[in-house]
């Protein structure tokens, strides 16, 4: 579909943005609560439920990675749907995907067969990467020096419904044992109806289209000023340089996040702390992951989106640091540390993001921004597997230690392309 052809129902509102850009954000929010909930209610029991049905723990981990695995496949047909159709289409149909791989979680715990369960969990992944996606959309209609604010508005939302999902986990296990369903099926139960209402409150109330209005808006602008290219718009090599340095930075902060935090209980469990103490370390750092959002984005589009992304690879480097010096035995400092991973995981991720809607064409954004989204999640992956291979041939310090100087590597990125504009 062209930008001069927007699909029935999504007819852009081109005299009042702001108005339009308004309403995104309102129906984009109550969607990310809806799946926040979906999505946290699920990776909750996720491994448990696989365990439970095949007796071992040896396979435990397999639901995280097909997560993975679907998310990634999932962000490549929600970017290209979006593209071709608008986010509207594009949104829908992944958090729709997510609640037919609820269902099948749910029939294969009732029928005990573990090859639908792992199909299913895999179906179930489109819901994460969509989740995720929905962000972009946020930022599709906001002025450039906002499109940060809208991105963290966006993201946020989801931290509201992933506190509800988990506490429903007992009264929705409650639920499916009246139903004759395994209990620990429950949740999915939950995560099932929120993608469903999720996609139903896109399908109905995102209008205008964010994307195909933007597309719009920026073909009404070329036309006023006869140019057919604003003077605003990134150049090709401005545009790929963008896309290399915003994935860069949301690849490195994801890869080092994800194995410090993986590590962290088992290095916690083996200094005799029980999961009392390492949950509470957790809830802090997801805490410092999303609640600072909205001031990260005002600091991203006030200061820059370079100083921010700057900012997160040093953050990162302060809590590797402190990870890997801390005793086995401090809770508070390894609390510390983990927040700090926390913030700079936030850091990058709005930053990225921004640079990316920044310098990405509108012909080519919601594809481009679906392939950065699978270099995430496979990052994601990448730092789970590998950080437990690490810690046990070298140690958890050494793996904090690595990870934190790792993140300095974004710092020459970000002077490079400094200098380059």
């Amino acid at each position: 579909m062209t930008p001069t052809a927007p699909a029935a129902g999504t007819t852009p509102s081109l005299s009042d943005p702001g108005q339009a850009q308004r309403r995104v954000l309102r129906v984009l929010v109550a969607s990310q609560v809806l799946s926040g909930a979906g999505l946290a209610a699920g990776v909750t029991v996720g491994a448990l439920l696989a365990q439970g049905m095949l007796g071992t723990t040896s396979l435990a981990g397999l639901p995280s990675a097909l997560f993975t695995a679907g998310s990634a496949l999932a962000a490549v047909a929600v970017g290209r749907i979006s593209q071709a159709r608008g986010r509207r289409p594009g949104l829908a149909t992944g958090y729709l995907t997510g609640a037919v791989g609820s269902a099948g979680v749910i029939t294969a715990a009732a029928l005990d067969n573990a090859a639908l369960l792992f199909i299913a969990l895999f179906v179930y992944g489109a819901g994460t990467a969509t989740n995720l996606q929905a962000r972009y959309a946020g930022a599709d209609l906001a002025r450039p020096g906002h499109r940060a604010r809208a991105v963290s508005t966006v993201l946020v939302a989801t931290t509201l419904g992933g506190v509800a999902g988990p506490n429903l986990a007992a009264p929705t296990g409650a639920l499916a044992e009246t139903l004759g369903i395994p209990a620990l099926a429950g949740p999915f139960i939950l995560s099932g109806a929120a993608y469903a209402l999720a996609a139903l409150v896109l399908a109905l109330w995102l209008r205008p289209d964010p994307l195909l209005t933007a597309r719009s808006l920026a073909l009404a602008a070329a036309d006023t000023t006869a140019d057919p290219a604003p003077a605003h718009a990134p150049g090709t090599r401005e545009g790929r340089t963008g896309v290399v340095l915003g994935a860069l930075v949301m690849v490195l902060t994801q890869l080092v996040m994800v194995a410090i935090m993986t590590m962290t209980p088992v290095h916690m469990h083996d200094h005799g702390h029980g999961t009392a103490a390492s949950g509470l370390v957790i809830a802090l750092h997801i805490g410092a992951m999303y609640l600072p959002l909205p001031l990260t984005g005002r600091l991203a589009d006030r200061y820059g989106r370079m100083k921010v992304a700057a900012a997160s690879g040093i953050t990162l480097l302060a809590s590797g640091v402190l990870a890997a010096a801390a005793p086995g035995d401090s809770v508070a400092l390894l609390a510390l540390a983990l927040v700090l991973l926390g913030i700079g995981w936030n850091f990058g991720l709005v930053s990225g993001t921004a640079i990316i809607t920044d310098t990405v064409p509108l012909a080519t954004r919601a594809r481009t921004q679906g392939l950065v989204d699978v270099a995430i999640a496979i990052a994601g992956a990448t730092g789970g597997m590998a950080s437990g291979i690490m810690v046990a041939a070298t140690g958890y310090p050494a793996l904090a230690l690595t990870g934190g100087v790792l993140s300095l590597a974004l710092l020459p990125a970000i002077a490079a392309t400094a200098h380059r504009r």
